[in-house]
Formats: structure tokens, sequence, C-alpha cells
């Protein structure tokens, strides 16, 4: 609170509380060291980056977007608000991310970008998608709402595609209370959506695109500067926090982590475990309801699948992403933050060993 309080003093001093103004300013500059991007735009928060992102390519109305059903509705939203039609591709059982083998035979002369997410910080196979959207002349918008400071062969993440949106909700590695940001090459890009995002204001005296207020105030960029000296730190708590569950409960038939991979550095935004309900005997719902019961709290994420909401049910069958489906089922993220105590770690990891052995009796 102290750091915050004196982060946030200049603000009085100088009365410029939000339009982009100085901590504005000094947060993208740090963010662009830090991500290792060329340019950054900075939004209210990751829906209104991604939204304003896919808005800024001027896709035409009913034009197809291939993305990914195991998402937050955010990814799909987002395409939807925007005139266009989500196409769902499957997902691969190792890492949650796009399964890149399946988007080809999903596109057709409407198709006009795809958007894969890196899941739970699972960088998606980068170098194939590219391929493709350069064969067939596509835009890639990545959601890299989970993947905030990873790296990929030693490249910041937000490089790839032609766009990618970072979030900086409360929840995240790094947050900005709320917040968000698009990452890009392109430069022309990032103009637009400076217009985009402040009314399609240009100059003093001109507004030649029609945009929206999407800006991020000075308070949140504030804290955006003090929770980035210590995002590091919150890292290698998290790492810490990870290599204990999985010492715990990686022997444990019927439990499976992601798959990983030596090529990627990442930031342990989530610990998801997926429940094989065969192999362990029990389900992902019995050990989320027996976490409750010890007031440890769990989350069904991503569950269910965005085909399967209300809103798209009737257009979507979610037996057409049978692994999405099935992941979505039996996964669960269990607490990762930083303050949580090994002991703690011991205490969730006692709670569904013993429901494990309860259900095998």
């Amino acid at each position: 609170m102290e750091e915050y309080v004196k982060e946030i003093e200049g603000i009085w001093a100088n009365k410029w509380l939000t339009n982009m103004g100085p901590k504005h300013l000094e947060l993208e500059e740090k963010l662009k060291e830090y991500l290792d991007v060329e340019n950054i735009s900075l939004f209210v928060n990751g829906h209104a980056a991604l939204e304003n992102a896919i808005a800024a390519f001027d896709f035409e109305r009913g034009s197809e977007v291939i993305t990914t059903p195991f998402t937050f509705p955010s990814t799909t939203h987002a395409i939807v608000r925007n005139n266009l039609v989500p196409v769902f591709c499957d997902i691969k059982k190792d890492d949650y991310t796009i399964d890149e083998s399946k988007i080809e035979p999903l596109i057709t002369d409407k198709t006009c970008a795809i958007i894969p997410v890196h899941v739970y910080g699972n960088i998606c196979n980068v170098e194939e998608i590219e391929r493709i959207a350069k064969k067939h002349n596509l835009k890639v918008i990545y959601d890299s709402a989970h993947a905030f400071g990873e790296r990929y062969k030693g490249v910041g993440v937000g490089q790839f595609g032609d766009a990618s949106m970072f979030s900086f909700h409360a929840t995240k590695v790094f947050n900005t209370i709320e917040g968000g940001c698009i990452t890009t090459k392109d430069a022309g890009l990032i103009k637009r959506l400076s217009m985009l995002k402040n009314f399609g204001i240009e100059g003093p005296e001109t507004i030649d695109y029609i945009g929206g207020n999407a800006k991020m105030n000075e308070f949140s960029a504030a804290m955006g500067i003090c929770n980035l000296r210590h995002v590091e730190d919150n890292i290698r708590e998290r790492k810490a926090i990870t290599e204990r569950y999985i010492e715990r409960l990686g022997h444990i038939k019927g439990i499976h982590f992601n798959k990983t991979r030596d090529d990627q550095t990442y930031n342990y935004a989530y610990m998801p475990v997926l429940f094989d309900p065969a192999e362990s005997g029990t389900t992902r719902d019995r050990v989320f309801e027996r976490l409750q019961e010890e007031n440890i709290g769990s989350r069904k994420y991503f569950y269910p699948l965005v085909s399967d909401y209300g809103c798209y049910k009737n257009d979507y069958d979610s037996k057409d992403t049978p692994v999405a489906k099935y992941v979505s089922d039996n996964i669960l993220t269990i607490p990762i933050y930083p303050g949580l105590s090994i002991a703690d770690v011991d205490d969730i990891c006692d709670v569904i060993e013993e429901e494990i052995k309860h259900a095998n009796r």
C-alpha cells in the first residue's frame, strides 16, 4: 500500500487522471522492455483490447474466425461482437492449445483470421500457425491473456502473429487491477488502436475514425508500475508451488499435468490438474466438492466449454471438438498464488490424495 500511495502522489500533483498521462506512458515503455515487444497499446481491460484489435483489421462482416472453444468467454464474445463468426477447432490433449493439425480443414473462402489461445501459459505451435496463415493469407491474433512475460526460444511471446492480447486483470501474474494491452510489430495497427480506444480522435479537431472509449487510467497504470517491480519474485514463488504440487501428486494414477517444453519460459500462472475418471476412480467434480468442504477454492477452468454456453449451444455442438469437451469436463485449476505456503500446498494435496484413496477402497 505504501509503495502504491507513493506512486500515485504525482497524479495529485499534476491532476492528470487519464487520457494517456505520464504514468500511462511510463508503463508502456516499461512493458515494451519487459515483454520484449516493438509496439504496445494499453487498454482498460483485456477484453476491450482483444475486441478492438479485431476491429482494427476491419474484417468483412460475417467472415469466419477459427478459434478454440476451450477458453474464457471473452475470446469468443470479442469475435461475435465484431459481427464475425467463430469456427471452433479442437485442442491437443497434452497442452490444451489449439490443434494446429486440424486448422486447415476448417478454412473456407470466408475465413479471415485465426485466434489461438496460449492456454494456462502453454504457448501454441506458433511456427505451424504462421505457416498456415501465410499460405491462406489470414491474420493471426493471439489471446495471450495467460502468457504474460513468457518467452519462446528466447523471444517474447507478444512478438508472434499480427497482434497479441495480454490481460492485466487482478487475478493474473501481473495486474493493473483491471487492464490489458495489444502488442504488435505493426506501428500502423497501434495508430488505429489509439483511435479506436479514444473515440476516433486523431487530433484536436480531427476525428476521421469511429471509436469508443477503452483507455487505461493513470491509477491503473501506477498499479502496473508497482507490480512490474515484483513480477519476477511472483513468478519464482509460483514455480516453487508448482514444483511441490507435481512432487506430491505426480505419482498418483489418474492425475495428469499439462505437457511442458524446454524451449519456453513459463510464468506459472495456473495449476491445472486433469482427473481421468477411468484411471483415478473419482471425478473432477467430486474433487472440487471435497476441496470446497475444506474451504479450499478451486476452479473448473474452463467449464462449460464455450460451445455449451446458452448463448452458443443452438449454433454449435461440443461433440464436434471431443478433446476440448473431455478436458473441459475433467480439468480443475487448484490454488497457486504468491504467499501460498508449502504447508498449505501439502494440505491441499492431502485432501486430493485422500479423495482418490477413498474412491478406490
